[in-house]
């Protein structure tokens, strides 16, 4: 089998900065970055801009014309086999007449799948998994569609905004603001690649949060809302009540709600689901309710719960440049302390700066 060059590496890291620019617009479909090169120039670039319009690999053969013929196309998926809402990338690329194909991810969808071997029975050589771990990376939330939890639970991100002490909050419980406009401008731009925003109840109490995006990238379907809220405490006057019938809003309570309470809250157009026994049952539910990835962001009870069971697939840490010492709030307070070999471990994804703050993200080892 033919492996992959240091220019093939090259290559592939410029088309895996180009795949996110469909962040927010092309889900459930994943983001895809595509590039055309000959005699080691760059003839063509593309990326998967929108649900149901042309995929990348398509894009960048557009832009290429005539050069793609005799070319190298660089894809961080795997092309596509199936008639979908477009005709199958394979045929495409075929059709273009180009060389060779390098992709990095193999395709999890079983419809999709086995584009590799249909490019070998052309005569194209194909060259599969280059920077694979990156390329998952990028989509976190479609790999997380095709593996055994699917159908358990969402993909959870949790997102945290730290002072350098690791604090949510000073000590008279205040948070707002810990970040910088830059980093909220990204929390924003976050927020849009997910199915849901979700908070816990002492937040929607405390904030009176919207939990819209109001940021650079306006998502194609608007991100529901969702409270876990065990006492079912959510104000029918607050603004998620009062949207819910704009953009969805689920309540998840565990213990059994007063009647009123529920009828007033759905009387808003609030969906209120029961999980008794807890926060696995609540991500079920919330699966069930047809939610497959779901965006934290506090407070600090809901995140030390789902990091303490284990449920954390993607972490946003935000730090600022202060400390607020040993009387502000711990969102890790909660979670239990193991002896350092058996403390779990997390990856590092990206570091990236945000004004004065840091975001660092995470996923686990």
């Amino acid at each position: 089998m033919t492996e992959a060059t240091p220019d093939d590496v090259r290559w592939m890291r410029r088309a895996l900065q180009v795949a996110p620019r469909g962040w927010g617009r092309v889900a459930p479909n994943p983001m895809v970055g595509a590039l055309v090169v000959k005699g080691g120039r760059l003839v063509g670039e593309g990326w998967h801009t929108e649900y149901g319009h042309p995929h990348a690999e398509v894009e960048a053969l557009r832009a290429a014309g005539e050069e793609a013929r005799g070319a190298t196309a660089y894809v961080t998926l795997e092309p596509c086999t199936h008639w979908g809402k477009t005709p199958p990338c394979t045929h495409a690329l075929i059709s273009a007449g180009v060389r060779r194909v390098v992709f990095a991810a193999y395709d999890p969808n079983p419809r999709a799948a086995g584009g590799e071997e249909i490019l070998r029975e052309h005569g194209i050589e194909a060259v599969g998994g280059v920077l694979e771990g990156i390329a998952r990376d990028v989509n976190p939330v479609f790999f997380h569609q095709h593996s055994p939890l699917a159908d358990e639970r969402p993909f959870v991100a949790l997102k945290l905004a730290l002072s350098l002490d690791g604090r949510v909050a000073d000590r008279e419980g205040r948070s707002a603001w810990i970040t910088g406009e830059e980093a909220r401008a990204e929390v924003h731009r976050l927020r849009a690649g997910f199915e849901a925003v979700a908070v816990g109840v002492g937040t929607a109490l405390a904030d009176d949060p919207k939990l819209t995006v109001r940021g650079p990238v306006e998502p194609r379907v608007p991100p529901a809302r969702v409270v876990f809220d065990r006492e079912l405490r959510l104000p029918e006057d607050g603004h998620l009540a009062a949207t819910a019938n704009e953009t969805p809003v689920y309540a998840v309570a565990r213990s059994p709600a007063p009647d009123e309470r529920r009828l007033a809250l759905e009387g808003r157009g609030v969906r209120v689901l029961s999980a008794p026994e807890g926060l696995d049952e609540a991500l079920r539910v919330l699966r069930l309710a047809g939610i497959r990835s779901m965006f934290v962001e506090g407070g600090a009870g809901i995140a030390s719960a789902l990091l303490r069971a284990g449920l954390v697939d993607r972490l946003y840490l935000f730090y600022a440049p202060f400390f607020l010492g040993p009387e502000g709030l711990n969102p890790f307070a909660g979670l239990d302390s193991p002896p350092i070999g058996e403390a779990r471990r997390w990856r590092r994804v990206a570091t990236a700066q945000h004004g004065d703050d840091t975001l660092v993200t995470l996923a686990p080892k």
